[in-house]
């Protein structure tokens, strides 16, 4: 593989009951070795994915409830993420959380590289179930800037945030090529929403997606009934990449893990010297948007 590719892996994760972190932490633990192990340099989860730590409870915590009790998780889940991260020499995304911050209630994904750092980014854009049942608040605008690993300039778009262009744009615009979606969607219509969506993303900024996404159905845990998901890495539809636009996917409603190589200077060739060029043929003097 040469230095300008980089490998992905992403995880369709079986949410099912656990007996507590301990349990969680294993899954997670064989998820990140087996990306490791097939020479992954990322790895990413699926939003909300943590919401499995509560099937471990006597019984169903309504919102708020279910909001305090996650919260109690956040710093093991970080200590956990950064520790194999280290371990295994990846950098992790590791899904999203729900969980009380000092702004608020949020949506955080915790992203741990490979050097020991933890970076949070929060949602953008909450759900109208999301902001219901949970209180959940969208995220500021440090929440919308790249995270720079020794792989270059990654974005970061958690489900629901994928749907909304600008996000995207201004990822682009600070530097990024590769974007992580981590989301959670309960049925087809909602899945495709996001991977249409994200397709579109592809296109527009000539940039690469991975879509993780969570399968299975989980008893006794609120607004987490049932999952739908077919993880994909995205490309824009060029002639270096795939011809539909789809260097992989999996198959959909299984426990399964994808790995997949993007190419880093095939995207940069693309926006350079591509059929269509959408970066630099922007109509600058008829719009803009103004990044706050």
């Amino acid at each position: 593989m040469s230095k300008t590719q980089v490998r992905v892996a992403a995880v369709q994760h079986p949410v099912k009951p656990v007996a507590g972190f301990a349990d969680f932490a294993h899954q997670v633990e064989h998820a990140v070795f087996v990306a490791a192990d097939y020479g992954c340099d990322f790895v990413l989860f699926p939003e909300l994915f943590t919401l499995q730590l509560l099937s471990a409870e006597a019984e169903k915590l309504d919102g708020a409830a279910a909001v305090e009790k996650l919260t109690t998780y956040t710093a093991p889940l970080q200590a956990l993420f950064v520790e194999l991260a280290k371990k295994h020499r990846i950098d992790v995304i590791g899904g999203t959380h729900i969980t009380r911050t000092a702004k608020g209630i949020r949506n955080v994904c915790h992203v741990a590289l490979r050097d020991g750092s933890l970076h949070e980014r929060h949602k953008l854009h909450a759900t109208p179930s999301e902001r219901a049942y949970w209180g959940v608040q969208g995220g500021d605008a440090d929440d919308a800037l790249p995270i720079d690993t020794e792989h270059g300039r990654i974005g970061v778009m958690i489900c629901y945030d994928s749907e909304f262009p600008e996000l995207a744009r201004r990822l682009t615009d600070e530097g990024a090529s590769l974007f992580f979606v981590p989301f959670c969607t309960d049925d087809r219509h909602g899945y495709l929403r996001v991977r249409y969506c994200c397709q579109a993303r592809a296109v527009e900024n000539q940039c690469a997606l991975v879509l993780a996404g969570t399968v299975g159905n989980l008893p006794g845990v609120g607004n987490f009934d049932i999952q739908y998901a077919q993880n994909a890495v995205l490309t824009p539809c060029d002639l270096p990449f795939a011809r539909d636009g789809i260097a992989a996917e999996a198959s959909p409603n299984i426990d399964q893990i994808l790995i997949a190589n993007i190419d880093l200077a095939a995207l940069a060739t693309a926006r350079e010297r591509g059929t269509v060029r959408n970066l630099a043929d922007r109509r600058r003097d008829l719009y803009r948007v103004d990044w706050s």
